[in-house]
């Protein structure tokens, strides 16, 4: 097999391994923050992080930058969790930021003792007009040379809940005329008095991202610390930080490399946790795993399999610069893994009834079928056969032409593991829509069988299900949740106005009865339709399934 050439990412772990580092102390994380459901994009960053552990022996841990107790929940951690072990990922260590923030705070402390931290007791409008722009400078704060025993006091005032919120601020003491506004005197700790989901009520200041990332990837001994592109002007404060704690005497022997890739960008896709939350609090979907949502439990639940998504994250690639990648390619992905896994069913989507007139009328046959020929052709399920069948209302016309391959009167057509009929009339309504076809079969051409007749090539074969034996079930279709390939890219504000209001159709169809036994998360290959999932509101009585994906493949490769 033909080796895959090394990404970027591995380049540099090779350089650093070959200028000396210990390929001991490589570590690597994987830092959600529990603030919402994971999504597409973050299985690239989980598929790059423990990748990179399979292929050198690494631990990876899971950590969770939990800094925000106004957004953050346990029900995120717990969803989080799952969804990296239904991915196939095992972390080393499961680690909260919330474990350090004691070490933060003292660390904080001994910022503000070499001088290099102050407590800014401005305003935010303030202090966001002094920090300049891109082509100005900045102007330093009035209490930026405070006394290194005042911003002692007053930061532990903060700590003990004696100052509400806004009043003061946590500052590094950097460059206000830096050319990357973020080294631009950074705030690192807020007044934030709110519960915190693991802490409680036991702090009332909590470190800024830039601060507590960083530091934890420190106490942590990551080695390489890898993010995506966005971060790259944070770069430059996430080494500042470090080089700050390296006047520590308590220093730890591996100081992280932050180094940055491109995130994953998908057509017709969000991928902001803050927008499909917005979708979630209105309504426009089922929850955060509704099948539409491209978060990894929405996927799970319409029948994406981790394999399908791995190779997807692994045909994307690594790469420097933001693209959009076209959703059918993880279209093509999930195809491609069920096509060989799941065992296929006969559904009619859209029934019109189906009567073969010379078939004996209460005779039942007992056929069989093949359940997956990609797996096993031997495997074989039985279904029951009678006169009185259902087939797709698309597969008859009454007149067609030589490019139509189904069934029309005077032309033959094979029933799916069957037998060959001939189309010879027709019922209609009293408004004169077509209510039956009415056929007549070889006996002598049963599928199988190895008679002459059942040799007879025809050009079309149908899917069909017994009118009597048939369960019925229910199947939610999908289209895309937006509309535009690239949604809210003209007005930010309103995003909600590209949703496709047309992305879900439920349909009632007829089903083969070996279906009644499915459970929740069962996927098959509806033959001539595509593929479906067992939804998790599916009962005995009321079945219902997901379309995960149709056979056509529309990805240009």
């Amino acid at each position: 097999m033909e080796s895959k050439p090394e990404n970027f990412i591995e380049q540099i772990i090779k350089e650093d391994l070959s200028s000396g580092f210990d390929s001991k102390k490589l570590k690597f994380r994987f830092p959600p923050e529990p603030n919402g459901y994971l999504h597409i994009g973050h299985a690239k960053a989980i598929g790059l992080n423990f990748g990179l552990g399979e292929k050198y022996g690494a631990p990876v841990n899971l950590r969770f930058d939990d800094t925000n107790p106004e957004k953050e929940e346990t029900e995120y951690v717990k969803a989080i969790k799952e969804d990296v072990k239904w991915l196939g990922y095992n972390w080393s260590e499961e680690t909260y930021s919330s474990d350090n923030f004691q070490q933060l705070y003292e660390w904080a402390l001994f910022l503000i003792e070499k001088g290099k931290a102050y407590i800014d007791s401005q305003s935010s409008e303030d202090m966001a007009k002094q920090k300049g722009t891109p082509t100005s400078i900045g102007k330093n704060s009035p209490f930026r040379n405070r006394s290194v025993e005042e911003n002692h006091k007053i930061f532990n005032e903060m700590k003990n809940g004696f100052h509400n919120e806004g009043i003061h601020v946590l500052r590094a003491k950097i460059d206000m005329t830096h050319p990357n506004m973020l080294m631009r005197d950074p705030i690192i700790y807020r007044v934030l008095d709110k519960p915190h989901h693991r802490t409680g009520h036991d702090w009332k200041i909590y470190p800024m991202y830039d601060w507590a990332h960083g530091q934890c990837d420190y106490i942590e001994q990551i080695s390489h610390s890898l993010c995506s592109l966005e971060f790259k002007p944070h770069r430059d404060l996430y080494d500042w930080f470090i080089d700050a704690l390296k006047l520590n005497t308590k220093t730890l022997p591996v100081f992280p490399k932050q180094r940055e890739f491109a995130r994953l960008n998908l057509s017709y896709t969000i991928m902001s946790k803050r927008k499909l939350s917005v979708l979630v609090e209105k309504k426009l979907v089922d929850g955060w795993d509704d099948p539409r949502m491209p978060t990894i439990s929405g996927l799970r639940r319409r029948g994406y399999t981790p394999k399908s998504i791995r190779e997807f994250i692994n045909k994307v690639g690594v790469a420097k610069r933001e693209n959009v990648i076209d959703f059918s390619l993880l279209e093509f992905c999930v195809r491609e893994d069920l096509n060989k896994e799941a065992d296929r069913k006969m559904v009619v989507l859209d029934p019109i009834k189906l009567t073969i007139a010379n078939y004996p009328e209460n005779k039942t046959e007992i056929l069989e079928s093949e359940d997956n020929p990609e797996k096993d052709l031997n495997k074989k399920r039985k279904i029951p056969f009678g006169k009185n069948l259902y087939i797709e209302r698309e597969d008859f016309k009454e007149e067609a032409n030589r490019k139509f391959f189904r069934l029309t009167i005077g032309k033959e057509v094979r029933l799916k593991s069957a037998y060959i009929i001939k189309g010879v009339g027709v019922k209609k309504d009293g408004e004169g829509n077509i209510s039956e076809v009415i056929c007549e079969y070889d006996p002598k051409s049963k599928s199988g069988s190895g008679s002459e007749q059942s040799l007879r090539k025809v050009k079309g074969t149908l899917h069909w299900v017994t009118q009597k034996e048939s369960i019925d079930i229910a199947i939610n279709s999908y289209d895309r949740l937006f509309k535009e390939e690239t949604p809210g890219a003209n007005e930010e504000a309103d995003f909600l106005k590209d949703v496709n209001p047309d992305s879900l159709q439920v349909i009632s169809a007829k089903a083969e009865p070996s279906l009644s036994s499915a459970g929740e998360g069962d996927t098959f290959q509806f033959q001539r339709k595509g593929y479906f999932t067992v939804d998790k509101k599916s009962k005995a009585d009321d079945i219902i399934f997901n379309k995960t994906v149709g056979l056509r493949d529309s990805w240009k490769q």
